[in-house]
């Protein structure tokens, strides 16, 4: 769907994810010197059972041979290298799958969207990425801008339980919300019922529009999916390990070579954590 697909299916992941290890800035000697009661909260079972969302493109693709890569994949490795610690990836189609999966203790560590709504049961980090959220329209639409867009008798296509559609249900005042149980499947929901909005990530929607010339997206943002890396409630040495691991992936470089290697447009290194 992303052109950033066609791009990673045509690269050898391999050298990519070699290039990421070379360019860590901790030595596995570090990650022996962990403490045992910190390497127990990441990986309870003895690996280290990470989180990814496959129907994000802009964060985790799988090559014609099932290989994973992408920006999230490649941090995962990253993350498991300086843990020293093997780890088994748990594939989910969609975020708001992969949230509900902390509750059966699915996972240990996740790469996913900090969200209000998602704190209650999940341990954030900074975010070590920004990604702005808008709106795919139909080209003779009526709705021009973001404000717009909140009406009665408007309805949006969007994927349930994702960072977005969180932020739209607590925001939305007239406009309807017509859920779908994936990203790709709210894509399809759009087209099909010729709802009058689609809500997504920006990168994906420009994406879209450049395949569907009947469509156009909107300008400006309504929210900022900020995505993160969070470990399960309860967890509190994990969720510390992982927010110094954020601060210093950002820090070092590491997440920018990921977007450029992964080669996805419309996303941002985010911030440094204030203290």
């Amino acid at each position: 769907m992303l052109t950033c697909l066609a791009q990673f299916r045509s690269a050898t992941p391999w050298l990519a994810i070699l290039a990421l290890s070379i360019a860590g800035t901790v030595q596995v000697g570090e990650a022996q010197q962990m403490s045992a009661a910190v390497r127990s909260e990441l990986a309870p079972t003895g690996r280290l059972r990470v989180g990814i969302n496959f129907g994000n493109a802009l964060l985790a693709v799988k090559d014609s041979s099932g290989q994973p890569g992408g920006i999230a994949v490649l941090l995962a490795q990253e993350l498991s290298r300086r843990v020293n610690l093997p780890m088994d990836i748990v594939p989910y189609e969609s975020a708001g799958r992969m949230a509900d999966g902390v509750k059966t203790g699915a996972w240990d560590v996740a790469f996913l969207a900090a969200d209000p709504d998602r704190a209650g049961e999940i341990g954030f980090t900074a975010p070590y990425l920004e990604i702005d959220s808008t709106y795919l329209v139909p080209a003779t639409s009526p709705l021009r801008t973001q404000q717009d867009v909140d009406r009665a008798g408007v309805r949006i296509a969007v994927s349930a339980k994702s960072a977005y559609d969180l932020y739209l249900t607590r925001e939305l005042k007239r406009a309807q919300l017509v859920r779908a149980p994936s990203p790709n499947e709210s894509v399809d929901l759009f087209f099909k019922e010729k709802l009058d909005a689609l809500a997504a990530l920006r990168p994906v929607l420009v994406d879209l529009a450049e395949q569907h010339p009947g469509t156009r997206v909107l300008n400006g943002r309504f929210t900022v999916v900020t995505q993160a890396v969070g470990a399960p409630k309860g967890r509190p040495m994990a969720v510390q390990y992982l927010k110094t691991f954020v601060e210093d992936v950002k820090a070092s470089g590491l997440v920018a070579k990921t977007i450029t290697t992964s080669g996805v447009r419309g996303v941002s290194v985010a911030p440094a954590a204030r203290n």
